[in-house]
């Protein structure tokens, strides 16, 4: 629903069906979560869904982050997809709610996903790794260009790093970043095509490591986001520089076609 707030569940269910999409990535509040799961199922579409935690303290942060993922799974999406924990808690406290998820996942049957995301516990790729090693059941959403943003890069000096994480992520969000944004302006235009290349071939390697252990499918969210913020827009008119939906759209045209599916 990211860029298309405005519409009703229903219409925006038409919208991606029509466009050729499976499913839908959902950050939907306490009251709506219910209607977009029954909305999404209706219109043919897999639905999955974020979860978040929040408070002004740790205990607060830690209830509310238990109380959501109890919530979000009472839906049954496909699995959850979850922004965990913030950068400045400490290791230990990131681990309790990692720990957190893990106890609703056994209690509920939901998969649960922590997605690499800025400001979160997996803000870049160096600070993940004490949590995999820690943490051996942890498995992730890979949005590496959160990553190439914190780093100023695009990682060659940390391959090893990125082959740790993608050994255990299951999910891709597949926006492009670059070592100054966590969103090229354009992944069409010429000049980000290394850059595209660059993900791409972190998300090939994800869905080889799938296919050879014979997962059923490969989940990717066409994740390059709205004006203002992440999509770049012209200064006086905020006039956006690309369309978010055709980005989007090329996205999912674009792995389909290098993925032959």
């Amino acid at each position: 629903m990211w860029g298309m707030e405005s519409l009703p569940f229903a219409e925006a269910a038409k919208r991606v069906k029509t466009a050729g999409y499976d499913g839908m990535e959902i950050a939907a509040g306490p009251g709506k979560r219910k209607e977009a799961v029954q909305t999404m199922r209706d219109n043919g579409l897999e639905v999955i869904l974020m979860a978040f935690g929040g408070g002004a303290d740790f205990a607060e942060h830690k209830q509310k982050f238990r109380d959501d993922l109890l919530d979000v799974a009472s839906n049954k999406p496909l699995f959850i997809n979850s922004h965990t924990g913030h950068d400045y808690f400490t290791f230990e406290q990131n681990a309790e709610l990692i720990q957190v998820a893990d106890e609703v996942a056994k209690q509920t049957g939901v998969k649960i996903l922590h997605e690499t995301h800025r400001g979160r516990f997996s803000y870049s790729a160096p600070a993940i790794q004490y949590y995999l090693l820690k943490l051996p059941n942890l498995r992730l959403t890979a949005d590496y260009s959160h990553w190439v943003n914190v780093a100023e890069s695009y990682l060659t000096d940390q391959a090893e790093n990125v082959n740790r994480a993608i050994a255990v992520s299951d999910h891709v969000h597949c926006r492009v970043g670059q070592p100054e944004a966590p969103q090229v302006s354009d992944p069409r235009a010429p000049e980000w095509a290394n850059a595209l290349e660059t993900h791409a071939r972190w998300w090939d390697a994800i869905r080889t490591r799938l296919q050879r252990a014979n997962a059923p499918a490969l989940t990717v969210t066409c994740e390059f986001g709205p004006a203002p913020g992440y999509l770049p827009t012209l200064p006086y008119t905020n006039q956006p520089v690309a369309s978010q939906w055709d980005i989007n759209v090329f996205m999912k045209d674009f792995l389909k076609k290098r993925w032959s599916v």
